[in-house]
């Protein structure tokens, strides 16, 4: 495993990290539950995850669909996204990573830094792309990591999706999936997550190959990740990411199901 995710999860080749997606925050379409509540589940689910043998936990705002974009999201979702994140550090023993949608990657920091959790996920880093939400016209690397220096956040790790989920590709379809690594690296990330077309959908192994070619930096898998391709996977991978599978019922919006996740652990572990 590479340094930089070994200095997060030491102690394994290949790491399992859990999804804990929170439900939908104040001000948000279908927000519905006080902060106090959402925290509470928050740190439940992460619990869960830990116990069933899991490495690290992503914690994520999927459920404010439809998003909105980078300097949209209000200071609601910081403060909200803080006190999930600080109760979630609190109940469990495992490395925390923050993702706040859409292109919260600078507000992601700042609740990582002042969490003491350990990476984040950037969904933009190298590119402009077509999201759901719009055009992500403008990559965050530069300003990001100028960002990061500003407030004494090395120690937060930036994990980039590239060709990421949820997007066309149709901007920079001259550009292959290494030649996107290769940038990445050279823009200064700390490893990259290769997904397939959307949450839930596999990743296809070859794209996964071809990123472990292209780079030294840590490869995690970012969708589809399922007991019968984590060990096709792991073999190219440094951590595989799960969100829908250890749901009731494999679905993403559904709150973690203790015995799925045990079932995923053991799979891997296996």
């Amino acid at each position: 495993m590479h340094a930089n995710l070994a200095q997060i999860i030491p102690n394994t080749t290949t790491a399992l990290i859990g999804m804990v997606h929170v439900g939908a925050l104040p001000g948000t379409p279908y927000s519905s539950q006080s902060v106090d509540a959402l925290a509470d589940q928050a740190a439940l689910e992460a619990r869960q995850i830990e116990d069933a043998g899991f490495d690290a936990i992503i914690v994520e705002n999927m459920h404010d669909a439809p998003y909105v974009h980078g300097d949209e999201l209000g200071p609601e979702i910081i403060a909200a996204m803080t006190r999930v994140v600080h109760a979630v550090k609190a109940a469990v023993s495992i490395p925390v990573g923050v993702q706040i949608l859409s292109g919260g990657n600078k507000h992601a920091l700042a609740v990582s830094h002042s969490t003491g959790s350990s990476f984040i996920r950037c969904e933009n880093f190298v590119f402009a792309h077509v999201a759901d939400e719009g055009l992500l016209a403008k990559a965050e690397a530069g300003g990001l990591l100028r960002y990061r220096k500003s407030i004494g956040a090395e120690g937060v790790k930036i994990f980039c999706d590239i060709k990421k989920k949820h997007a066309s590709h149709a901007i920079t379809g001259d550009i292959d999936i290494a030649e996107f690594a290769h940038a990445g690296e050279f823009f200064g990330a700390d490893g990259f997550v290769v997904t397939g077309l959307s949450t839930g959908k596999p990743t296809e192994l070859d794209d996964v190959k071809a990123v472990r070619s292209a780079t030294k930096l840590p490869v995690l898998v970012g969708s589809g990740v399922t007991p019968e391709n984590a060990g096709a996977l792991s073999s190219y991978a440094d951590a595989l990411i799960v969100g829908s599978w250890i749901k009731a019922d494999g679905f993403w919006k559904n709150a973690v199901d203790a015995d799925r996740a045990k079932q995923m652990a053991d799979a891997f572990r296996g």
